[in-house]
């Protein structure tokens, strides 16, 4: 396929870092350009080799460019993907794709207007983590699943300036809760999310939210909680899973998944156990025979399979992945977050 003309707006950590490193050696894209509202950052991009645009405008009214990735805040998002696409460039955007679902279907009307390719960079999809829960959850080694808990832990605050800032979009519902609710959407597709309970922390932050608990209830059944920890010290288990017939956990990225299973076996009777001042049964550990072990290593890959989708469906051999309707259901999702977190209370839906 012959590579897409490609230009990223906004040349901050996620633009240059992500965007524009990893088109050095895209198989699918050719970096013609970026620009950056500050001098400063135009002027670091063309001493990292980049040609940088001197103005939004300039670089949209080029027509060797066919893709523009949108890399800026948040509350940015909108007008520039609006501007992108009216200018005949098929956009993606990164996450959130917008701060409202009024916005987002504005820009969902320009795509639509335009006949241009829109999306949104939801490259976690692509996380070996989520990827082996999710055939976790479809082939049922540990039986039915009861319950999922997907977290992400840090203790260094929330990052960066306008992260931190209301306006602008900031807090980590928008920054990371976006990802761990698509992730969970993908994994269960299909299943509508029935109940929405969410708590928000305010621990280095009273303006936006550094961190979040938030429980999924799936038409399924299955509960699905999302954690977002910003002043962790200890961090808890990337994914830990319930299912009928056993566990299995994810410690950390890129660690392999562990799950131990119940044998058909019958157990004879349970030995009680010393725990603390007491006996208990209950919690007796399990007899050996009675159980087996097995992992799941680190599966390959490619988180650029997302550009190489896009730019594919704009040939039109194939469907966008992330496609208008996921996208509505993860911003109206982030939406119930807010009600039940502001309300204090579970928020029945069909999501």
């Amino acid at each position: 396929m012959e590579k897409k003309n490609f230009a990223v707006i906004g040349y901050g950590g996620i633009g240059s870092g992500f965007h524009c490193r990893r088109a050095e050696k895209s198989d699918v894209l050719n970096l013609v350009g970026i620009y950056d509202v500050k001098p400063e950052r135009r002027e670091k991009a063309r001493a990292d080799g980049v040609f940088a645009y001197e103005t939004m405008e300039a670089l949209l009214s080029d027509p060797k460019i066919e893709l523009v990735t949108v890399a800026t805040p948040n509350n940015f998002h909108k007008d520039i993907v609006i501007a992108a696409l009216e200018a005949g460039k098929h956009v993606v955007c990164e996450k959130p794709a917008a701060l409202s679902s009024a916005e987002l279907e504005e820009m969902i009307a320009a795509s639509e207007r335009t006949g241009k390719l829109f999306t949104v960079h939801q490259n976690r999809r692509w996380d070996t983590d989520k990827l082996r829960v999710a055939d976790l959850c479809r082939n049922g080694r540990i039986g039915r699943i009861v319950s999922i808990e997907s977290r992400v832990h840090g203790s260094r605050g929330i990052p960066g300036d306008w992260r931190r800032r209301k306006e602008q979009g900031g807090g980590m519902v928008l920054d990371w809760g976006v990802h761990l609710i698509d992730q969970a959407i993908m994994i269960f597709e299909g299943v509508k999310v029935t109940s929405v309970y969410a708590r928000l922390d305010h621990i280095t932050s009273q303006e936006v939210d550094d961190g979040c608990h938030i429980v999924l209830g799936f038409e399924n059944g299955v509960f699905y909680t999302v954690e977002v920890g910003t002043n962790n010290y200890i961090n808890l288990p990337r994914f830990y899973v319930r299912g009928t017939a056993g566990t299995a956990v994810i410690d950390d990225w890129n660690q392999p998944l562990r799950a131990v299973v119940k044998r058909s076996a019958l157990e004879k009777d349970a030995l009680p156990i010393r725990a603390e001042s007491g006996l208990t049964k209950t919690m007796a550990p399990r007899d050996s025979d009675t159980v087996e072990s097995f992992e799941v290593p680190v599966p390959e890959s490619d988180v650029h399979d997302f550009y190489r989708n896009f730019c594919r469906a704009i040939d039109g051999k194939e469907p966008q992945i992330v496609t208008h309707e996921e996208m509505r259901r993860v911003m109206k999702l982030m939406e119930t977050v807010f009600e039940s977190a502001g309300k204090n209370q579970v928020i029945h839906t069909e999501i």
